[in-house]
C-alpha cells in the first residue's frame, strides 16, 4: 500500500519502556490515526487511504500502536485499552503536542476514547469507525470478532485465516480486497514477537471479568461526561463490533454526532475512503 504522494516521515520515539513507531505527513492542527487490532494491522496500512487527503489541512500522525508494527510488541492484558491510552498519551506528550485530534477504527477508536476519558485535555475532537469496547460484555461475541480473537489460536496463524477475516469480516465487498493487501498483512501477523505474544486475545484466568468490565465503556460512568465534540462513523454491514453500538453512543455522548455507512463494513475508512475523507475533514475543520 502507498500513501498516495503525501509527503511521509517515520521515526521512532520513546515512551515510557517503549518504543513507538510513526508516520506523519502534512502541517496544521494535530491528527493522530489510530489504526485496528486485527492480525498483521499498522498505521499505514489501515490509513493508506486517508492520509494524503488529511494531510493536505492537517498535520496527520499515525502511530503503530504498541504490539503492532515497528513499535514494542507489549501491552497490558490486565487493561488494555488503558495501555493503549497511557501510550498514545506519551507519544502526544513526547513530541510536544498539547492536544489532538483523535481518529480511532475498532481498537484505535477504543483506545482514542479512553484517552479522552483518562486524560481529557489532550483531546480536542474524536471521530470513531466503529469502536471497540461499545457494550462488549452484554452479548456474545460477534464472528468478526471470534475470527479476530482466534487467529493464533489452535493451528496457529495461516494465510487461509487471514484472507478469511479480512474479506469475510472486514469489508462489505470482498472484490475491493487485492491479494497484495493480503500478503502485507500475513506477513507482519507472522512477527515472532507477536505470535509468541498476541496483542488482541481473549481475557483469562482469575481477572478475566475485571478486565473484561474495563473494556466495556458502557459500564464507565465517564462515557456520558466525555466533553469532546465526536463523529461516529459506523457501517451498516459491520460484522465485527455491532452497528448498534453507534445508537449507543449517540445516545450517552453529549456532543455526539452518528454517521451508519450504508453497504460498509467495519473498515470504513478503508472501503469508504472519499466519504470518510469528506467528513472528517469537514468534521474536524469546523470551528
Amino acid at each position: 500500500m502507498t500513501i498516495d504522494n503525501a509527503a511521509e516521515t517515520g521515526r521512532t520515539v520513546r515512551v515510557g519502556a517503549r518504543d513507538i513507531f510513526y508516520s506523519e505527513a502534512g502541517a496544521g492542527d494535530a491528527v493522530v490515526l489510530l489504526h485496528g487490532g486485527g492480525p498483521g494491522a499498522s498505521g499505514m496500512s489501515n490509513y493508506a487511504r486517508n492520509v494524503a487527503a488529511l494531510a493536505r489541512r492537517f498535520r496527520v500522525i499515525v502511530p503503530d500502536m504498541p504490539g503492532y508494527g515497528r513499535s514494542t510488541k507489549h501491552i497490558d492484558q490486565s487493561d488494555p485499552f488503558g495501555d493503549l491510552a497511557a501510550a498514545i498519551g506519551g507519544l502526544l506528550d513526547a513530541l510536544g503536542i498539547g492536544s489532538a485530534h483523535l481518529i480511532g477504527n475498532s481498537y484505535g477508536g477504543a483506545a482514542a476514547l479512553r484517552l479522552a476519558m483518562d486524560r481529557p485535555e489532550k483531546v480536542r475532537k474524536l471521530i470513531l469507525m466503529g469502536p471497540g469496547g461499545v457494550g462488549t460484555t452484554r452479548s456474545l461475541p460477534t464472528k468478526g470478532l471470534q475470527s479476530l480473537l482466534s487467529y493464533y489460536d489452535g493451528d496457529g496463524p495461516s494465510r487461509a485465516k487471514l484472507a478469511e477475516f479480512v474479506r469475510e469480516y472486514l469489508v462489505y465487498d470482498a472484490g475491493d480486497v487485492g491479494e497484495d493487501v493480503i500478503d502485507e498483512r500475513y506477513r507482519a501477523s507472522l512477527d515472532p514477537d507477536v505470535v509468541a505474544d498476541p496483542p488482541l486475545r481473549r481475557p483469562s484466568g482469575p481477572s478475566a471479568l475485571r478486565t473484561l468490565w474495563r473494556m466495556d465503556f458502557t459500564r464507565d460512568p465517564r462515557l456520558s461526561r466525555v466533553q469532546h465534540p465526536t463523529l461516529v462513523i459506523w457501517g451498516a454491514e459491520d460484522k465485527v463490533n455491532r452497528p448498534a453500538g453507534g445508537r449507543m453512543l449517540a445516545e450517552r455522548m453529549p456532543h455526539c454526532d452518528l454517521y451508519l455507512a450504508a453497504e460498509t463494513g467495519h473498515w470504513v475508512q478503508w472501503e469508504r475512503a472519499e466519504l470518510f475523507n469528506e467528513l472528517a475533514g469537514a468534521f474536524l475543520g469546523a470551528v
